[in-house]
């Protein structure tokens, strides 16, 4: 029988080797556990939030908005790269039916990016400057504009006997408070000796409370931004009786960004604004199609879009900042002052220093554009060839359109003789009443529905005006008269 004695040194012995057993077991199992950790910590993705606001029925704001949303061109254009290699987005898109809900959700870092209107977008700007705890919102890109205004308009119910502002004269007249078409009305109302705190009774409503109170009768008039100055005519309860370009005060809607997102992400605002770069050359290239799209995206009709995005339409877009902008920016500061709603410290001139175009040039630079040469570009019209008799569109201002219902393409004529000679050609082959006709004003180039215009015809030259006061004014010069659009096409159906 063997016995083995434990010794003393056979003791120490063993311990050592139990402790170093132990020691590596654990050292390899803590091993284990930081690879893991770590592993976890490479595989795990950070979250990148990308919050936008934006209105889908005030339309200017659709290159920003709802194209990008629906197209996906967000997507297409955001980094993958360098620091945004393991990074997932989290894109969120919400929509509304004017601006401040839009600045009221970027204050609370709810909203991210956001678009509005120059009246909205200056209470936006001087508001983060008072509230924003260090943080401002950046305006860093237009959409679209009007240099004098259009788009803004009055409107009374179609069956009224007004056809002036003049004639609103002790008469109630609603408009969205605060917004751009209540300060496009101040000044109409001034510039033809109303004033709008004794003479009229102004009260607040939004667009889709003033159409309402249009198609009942409710009110005498109202007053709207875009795009409900042609959507409620368009849609047959109302007609317009001014339209913003008269005041010549230029107009737009920009695209504002909060400054710590800017400051954490530049990368993915760029990549924001390529997408609306895209966005914007999709609608330069195929308007109709576009406007189609809109249509299903935002429920605004087709016509509508058209009349402002298309050739020679409404508002013409430009995503550069530029002085048309400062001086919308500027009326506004000056116009919400008198109002009351913003606070009087607040310079016009300090307008400048809230634009930061860096983001934008950036973009423009990643996908080859020039800056300067896409803040100089020509406005978009009318051009081409004659549908009726292939003669070259030479003056946009005289030039008719015609857009057939089931048809992807807008007819072009020369002349509004040109097109009403189609109309009755159509009329004979049973398609009469199944299109939307477009002219444009003599003296502006503004777009027009047909049906809701007035038409001086001298011999074969037919010109169309927004108001009856121009027309009757130019057909004096010819000793002629004034007709509608129904006296036009009697006239032409007893010719032919």
């Amino acid at each position: 029988m063997c016995v083995y004695q434990m010794t003393h040194k056979n003791l120490l012995s063993c311990l050592v080797v139990v402790s170093l057993v132990f020691i590596s077991a654990c050292s390899n199992q803590t091993s284990d556990q930081n690879s893991t950790n770590n592993n976890s910590s490479t595989t795990k993705k950070k979250v990148i939030r990308i919050a936008i606001g934006t209105q889908d029925q005030t339309i200017n704001t659709v290159t920003g908005g709802a194209v990008i949303r629906e197209e996906k061109l967000l997507e297409k254009y955001l980094p993958k790269t360098g620091k945004y290699e393991n990074v997932e987005y989290k894109i969120e898109w919400t929509s509304y039916t004017s601006g401040p809900p839009i600045t009221n959700k970027m204050l609370a870092n709810q909203i991210d990016i956001g678009m509005m209107g120059d009246f909205p977008l200056t209470i936006n700007v001087t508001t983060f400057q008072q509230k924003g705890n260090g943080v401002k919102s950046i305006y860093i890109a237009s959409l679209a504009y009007s240099p004098n205004g259009a788009g803004n308009a009055v409107m009374v119910p179609k069956n009224s006997s007004i056809n002036s502002l003049t004639q609103l004269k002790g008469k109630q007249v609603s408009v969205p408070f605060g917004s751009a078409a209540h300060g496009m009305l101040l000044r109409a109302f001034r510039n033809v000796g109303i004033n709008p705190d004794k003479d009229v009774t102004l009260i607040s409503q939004s667009p889709e409370v003033g159409g309402s109170s249009l198609k009942t009768g409710q009110i005498d008039a109202h007053a709207n931004f875009v795009p409900f100055g042609e959507l409620f005519p368009f849609r047959g309860f109302a007609r317009k009786i001014f339209d913003g370009a008269e005041t010549g005060i230029p107009t737009f809607h920009g695209v504002l960004v909060r400054s710590d997102f800017a400051k954490e992400n530049p990368e993915v605002v760029v990549a924001y604004l390529k997408a609306l770069l895209e966005a914007n050359k999709m609608f330069r290239e195929q308007p109709e199609a576009m406007a189609t799209n809109i249509e299903k995206w935002c429920g605004v009709e087709r016509e509508v879009m058209y009349m402002f995005f298309g050739p020679s339409g409404l508002q013409q877009i430009n995503p550069t900042i530029r002085q048309v902008n400062f001086d919308a920016l500027k009326n506004s500061v000056v116009t919400l002052k008198q109002l009351g709603r913003l606070d009087a410290s607040v310079n016009p001139e300090d307008v400048t220093k809230w634009a930061d175009d860096s983001y934008l040039r950036q973009a423009m630079k990643e996908i080859g554009l020039n800056y300067d040469e896409v803040a100089n570009a020509k406005d978009f019209v009318i051009s081409g060839e004659d549908a009726q008799t292939k003669e070259p569109i030479k003056d946009p201002k005289m030039a008719a359109q015609l857009w057939l219902k089931g048809n992807d393409k807008v007819m072009n004529f020369a002349s509004i003789k040109n097109m009403m000679t189609m109309l009755q050609k159509l009329k004979a082959e049973g398609k009469q009443n199944q299109g939307v006709v477009f002219v444009h004003d003599r003296n502006n180039g503004w777009k027009l529905l047909a049906e809701n215009s007035f038409y001086v015809q001298n011999g074969n030259e037919i010109s169309a005006f927004l108001t009856q006061k121009d027309a009757q004014d130019f057909a004096q010069k010819s000793g002629v008269k004034v007709v509608d659009f129904q006296g036009l096409q009697q006239f032409y159906a007893q010719t032919q």
